[in-house]
């Protein structure tokens, strides 16, 4: 009942209250982005949401125009905290994870929850076994379980398990957890850059 009613009126209800915040978190961005190299404030990617639906996942932009994508031999994105692709600006915004939450234009088209699964890069489609695939069940989300327990401090094969296993216990109680477990992550600032971490292999 929670995860198809009302799991979607807690994401406008919430994205609602949060709009003026996030409108003063835009201007603001918006005059240090356009100062420091004058390129777009918000970044469009292309992301796996919930049945492998391809859709436009929108962040504030931390890398400078036309950097290149970087993927990890797992097929994570490329992520540390000496990577020159990365603006003065854009190293704030990804460490207090600032940039996510332009993301909640996504939540408020309803192709995004507040709490889900991180979606995938598209470049990844095709790689996802069998036993991971169930992750796509539900909307993916600005934070989850593996983002708000371990942050980037996971492989991607145990980071898709965990997402499998959220999708199939979602409910009003572990989404409140993960809330509040994510607000004490980003205060740490801890397992930030996934390059920098030391990783579970995959297996």
């Amino acid at each position: 009942m929670y995860a198809k009613y009302f799991k979607r009126i807690f994401d406008l209800v919430i994205s609602i209250l949060a709009l003026p915040i996030f409108i003063f978190i835009f201007i603001v961005l918006a005059i240090f982005i356009k100062l420091e190299d004058g390129g777009s404030v918000i970044y469009i990617s292309k992301r796996i949401g919930k049945n492998f639906k391809i859709f436009n996942m929108y962040k504030f932009r931390s890398m400078k125009v036309d950097a290149p994508n970087i993927l990890n031999d797992d097929g994570s994105t490329y992520n540390s905290k000496n990577d020159h692709r990365v603006t003065k600006v854009g190293r704030f915004i990804r460490e207090t994870s600032i940039d996510e939450t332009a993301q909640i234009i996504n939540v408020m088209i309803g192709n995004m929850s507040l709490i889900g699964p991180r979606p995938g890069d598209v470049e990844s489609i095709n790689t996802y076994r069998d036993d991971e695939k169930d992750k796509t069940l539900v909307k993916p989300g600005i934070t989850g379980y593996s983002q708000a327990y371990y942050r980037n401090n996971l492989g991607v094969r145990k980071k898709r398990l965990n997402d499998v296993w959220y999708a199939h216990n979602v409910n009003f109680v572990l989404d409140v957890k993960i809330f509040i477990k994510t607000i004490f992550v980003l205060l740490k600032r801890n397992g930030v850059y996934t390059n920098d971490c030391e990783k579970e292999t995959n297996s």
